[in-house]
């Protein structure tokens, strides 16, 4: 071994604490964007969250670097981190690719669906319900991104739930109360739904694909309309309980 090489050396159990804490730090940093608890144009302070977290600074920059990689966070020289704006442009983009994935997800969970995927499905089918009874427009949400979620994730694919995991995290920064556009949005939401498990259950699918498309197409039909006729591009959602 070299002097050079014995100089740079480092405990590898050191870099997987460091990884692991970053980790952390990031999955907690990012949960608060997604749940909306920190808004679009917000600034992150690194001081503020290494206080709050009880870390050091170093592994809060580096989450804010996983953040920006994922398009959560925006630094801009000279003033510090800020949480991202989606526009209605981007959203659309967004919205494109998810029903693409969305899609091949339902035909790959069709082929292997089994019971406990099944009952998972429809607990959260039910959760929806309740939400919708209810009339609580932010516990249909969480129910509603759950469910996709779980579709996804049972496709077996993990370089597409990775795919569809960041996607669902960049729009969530795109907040506006789609749902209340149109008094019986939640209704038909929840029975688009209730359509595409159904043919997930009968194993249909080309019909579960397609049913996806135009659930994810009509999610973004009613994020336009929120927007204002003829779409605001700049706009972000102002509430947590939009539609997919």
């Amino acid at each position: 071994m070299t002097e050079y090489m014995q100089t740079v050396s480092v405990d590898p159990l050191d870099v997987v604490r460091r990884h692991s804490l970053t980790a952390l730090v990031r999955d907690e940093i990012e949960r608060h964007i997604v749940d909306g608890q920190l808004e679009p144009g917000d600034k992150l302070n690194e001081a503020d969250w290494a206080a709050r977290l009880h870390v050091s600074r170093g592994p809060v920059r580096e989450a804010f670097r996983a953040l920006e990689q994922a398009g959560l966070v925006r630094t801009e020289k000279n003033r510090g981190v800020f949480v991202r704006t989606v526009s209605l442009a981007e959203a659309e983009e967004i919205y494109a690719v998810r029903a693409v994935l969305e899609e091949a997800a339902c035909r790959m969970l069709a082929a292997n669906i089994d019971a406990r995927r099944l009952a998972a499905l429809r607990d959260w089918l039910d959760a929806m319900r309740a939400a919708l009874d209810a009339r609580d427009h932010d516990a249909y949400a969480r129910a509603n991104v759950a469910f996709h979620d779980a579709i996804v994730a049972a496709s077996g694919n993990l370089k597409l739930y990775e795919t569809y995991r960041r996607l669902v995290s960049e729009l969530s920064l795109f907040r506006r109360a789609a749902l209340v556009v149109h008094p019986d949005a939640m209704e038909r939401s929840l029975a688009e739904h209730r359509a595409i498990l159904t043919a997930l259950a009968s194993r249909d699918a080309g019909h579960a694909a397609a049913l996806m498309h135009a659930h994810v197409n009509g999610g973004l039909k009613r994020a336009r309309e929120a927007c204002g006729e003829g779409g605001n591009a700049e706009s972000p959602f102002s509430a947590a309980a939009s539609d997919d």
